[in-house]
Parts: structure tokens; C-alpha cells; sequence
């Protein structure tokens, strides 16, 4: 499985709708998953004063991301394959 960054500009939105669409976008994740296309929607990061949303997604995949992000209607502007460090401790 690999790890995809899902990159959103989102101006406008309110908590509100992040959080409907954050909801579509992990039951559109689950339902493929069920399905036999293994999806899943790991975190979310969202940068308020940029108007930025980030969703890393595990996958064997970008298609798979892709159809997920199409499907839940969120609005990306592009899919790239990343590397999940984990957090570090001091």
C-alpha cells in the first residue's frame, strides 16, 4: 500500500461543511473498501488562514483516491504520493 496527499483549496468554507464533506469523504473510503477496494482516509489537516485542506489517504493506488475524492465531491486541485514519517518525539 502506498500513502497519496490530497491537496484542497477550500475558500469560504465554514467548520460546518469541512466536516460534512470530511464525513462523506471517510463513508465514500469505507463503502469502496468494503467493496474490495481498499481505501483508507488516515488524517486530516486543515490551515484555516490558507483556506487548505490535507488528506492522506493509504491505498495501493491514486486512482483509487482519486475515484474516493470524486465521488464524496471534495474539491481537490491534485493527488501526490507521499512518504508518512510519522510523528517524531523530543
Amino acid at each position: 500500500m502506498a500513502y497519496y496527499l490530497v491537496h484542497c483549496h477550500v475558500p469560504g468554507i465554514t467548520l460546518e461543511q469541512l466536516a460534512s464533506i470530511q464525513r462523506s469523504v471517510q463513508q465514500t473510503s469505507e463503502r469502496f473498501s468494503a467493496g474490495g477496494q481498499p481505501v483508507r482516509l488516515i488524517r486530516s489537516t486543515f490551515v484555516p488562514s490558507e483556506s487548505h485542506v490535507m488528506y492522506l489517504f493509504e491505498a495501493p493506488r491514486a486512482k483509487l483516491v482519486r475515484d474516493v475524492n470524486e465521488l464524496a465531491q471534495m474539491p481537490f486541485s491534485r493527488i501526490v504520493e507521499a512518504l508518512d514519517l510519522g510523528a517524531t518525539s523530543e
